[in-house]
């Protein structure tokens, strides 16, 4: 029971909002807190209108802490601030949306982690499951909240997640966290973790927050540190720390189905020649071929195998079905050649005049920026910028003396950039790079209409955050998508 309870919620964004409604309508008294001054939160805080919230927005004074029994946190805010070290130092409970719908949900759940792909694959299997006759609920990181929709899920129904490093932050028991005590009416003293889960790769990412590489691994591992024997995991072959990770004691006693770009799998999904092959149990099929698939990019492949995998995985854990023969291979090949990709993902905004335009605003690192550029074929209009996550960007300026054709560079980072550029330099390339500094996304897009040549594709792959200018990457790339329809 939620009645009379008193809890903060720190975030108004997707997740905040929803949270609320969910503890106000259950009798909670809900204060909701939020950096953000009130008339940027107008949308958030009229979804909560008519319930009993009170809001403190525009800043974290430590007096919301006094008399709360609960604190939940959203995803975006670090548990580094002020307001949350304090209420660590109090003892008091600190979980999230994420951690709670897992905690109540009646559906068995199926959670996808990664630093690059989660997204394309969470929505894959989703679609998959569905293909395949179950009851099936997309959300997490992606889409809305589910937290909201527990009165209609039911014990029948599968529910995919995307979660994201800082989602599994709150998903260790209280025991290993610095995180508050063990609150036996709503919090467990253990961990949890998915039946089926999928960890899809792990790159450097969000060091920023993390702090270190081992602690992201960390933040990651946790969807498997839980799984008990029995339960399945689908891993990546050719991914070294994802190897380990099934390697170690968390993945001792899974069931475990790889997929790969590079080798086969002992079972699991992976690429022989140009076919996306099943195996499982030494048994066999074809369940498509790559001149089938509307997907661009090598990337989507992973995540098209991980998909799959994921798909006969999680119907093989949840409804007991071992025998590759009769999966529902047809209605999975359907979903695969038909998925046209997730927007802002290597999403098509329109050709005009013999030139596509392609809206890649997740690409928030270097390495997402490289798996588009590898795309193509055709000579790229690159637009590169945003907020710097101290990655290194060699690799990315290295590819681009040899895809790009004009880079066009925006936001906080784009001297940073340059500056890579020019440490990459290639003489001998075959399109001789121009480096352009446009200053602002409209800019680099009026740049990019002047600049691209009849075959050309114009990118936007930031590599960067969006952090400098927009709310996040899905406003930068509405922008991106209104910009470019506006173009005569």
């Amino acid at each position: 029971s939620f009645a009379n309870r008193r809890v903060l919620v720190v975030g108004l964004a997707r997740e905040g909002t929803a949270l609320a409604r969910f503890l106000a309508e259950r009798g909670a008294r809900v204060t909701v807190t939020d950096s953000k001054p009130a008339e940027a939160l107008a949308d958030n805080r009229a979804a909560l209108a008519g319930l009993p919230v009170t809001f403190a927005l525009g800043s974290h004074p430590l007096a919301l802490l006094d008399g709360k029994d609960l604190i939940f946190v959203s995803p975006g805010v670090p548990l580094e601030i002020p307001l949350l070290v304090e209420a660590q130092q109090r003892d008091l409970p600190l979980s999230s949306e994420t951690r709670l719908f897992t905690r109540l949900c009646p559906a068995q759940i199926v959670g996808i982690t990664g630093s690059s792909g989660k997204t394309t694959t969470t929505a894959l299997a989703g679609s998959m499951l569905e293909a395949a006759g179950m009851k099936t609920w997309v959300g997490g990181n992606i889409g809305f909240p589910l937290i909201g929709h527990l009165d209609e899920i039911t014990p029948t129904d599968v529910v995919v997640m995307e979660l994201s490093s800082f989602q599994l932050e709150f998903f260790g028991s209280w025991s290993e966290l610095p995180l508050g005590h063990r609150d036996g009416l709503l919090f467990d003293t253990e961990g949890w973790s998915p039946r089926v889960s999928a960890v899809l790769n792990i790159t450097p990412n969000h060091l920023d927050r993390h702090g270190t590489m081992e602690a992201y691994t960390a933040a990651k591992a946790r969807i498997l540190d839980y799984q008990q024997p029995g339960d399945l995991a689908v891993m990546n072959l050719d991914d070294p720390v994802t190897c380990d990770l099934a390697a170690s004691p968390a993945g001792a006693g899974l069931r475990i189905l790889w997929f790969s770009l590079e080798q086969g799998a002992e079972e699991g999904a992976f690429l022989r020649g140009d076919g996306l092959i099943l195996r499982l149990a030494g048994r066999e099929q074809v369940l498509c071929h790559t001149g089938d698939l509307k997907l661009l990019g090598r990337h989507n492949l992973a995540n098209l195998l991980a998909a799959s995998a994921l798909a006969i995985g999680a119907i093989m854990t949840l409804q007991g079905q071992e025998n590759l023969d009769s999966m529902p291979i047809e209605a999975l090949r359907q979903v695969a050649t038909s998925f046209e990709g997730v927007e802002h993902r290597l999403e098509l905004v329109r050709e005009r005049r013999q030139v596509r335009w392609y809206n890649d605003s997740i690409a928030t690192t270097p390495e997402r920026a490289v798996a588009a550029m590898r795309s193509f074929d055709a000579p790229i209009v690159l637009l590169a910028g945003g907020r710097d996550k101290h990655l290194p960007w060699d690799e990315m300026a290295a590819l681009s003396w040899r895809k790009v054709r004009h880079l066009i560079l925006f936001g906080e980072c784009a001297d940073l950039i340059d500056r890579a550029m020019a440490a990459t330099n290639d003489p001998g390339a075959p399109l001789q790079m121009v480096i352009h500094h446009a200053g602002t996304l409209p800019r680099a897009v009026s740049m990019a209409a002047e600049l691209a040549q009849p075959g050309d594709v114009v990118l936007l792959s930031p590599g960067g955050t969006s952090f400098d200018a927009y709310r996040d990457f899905v406003a930068r790339g509405d922008h991106f998508r209104d910009l470019v329809r506006d173009l005569e």
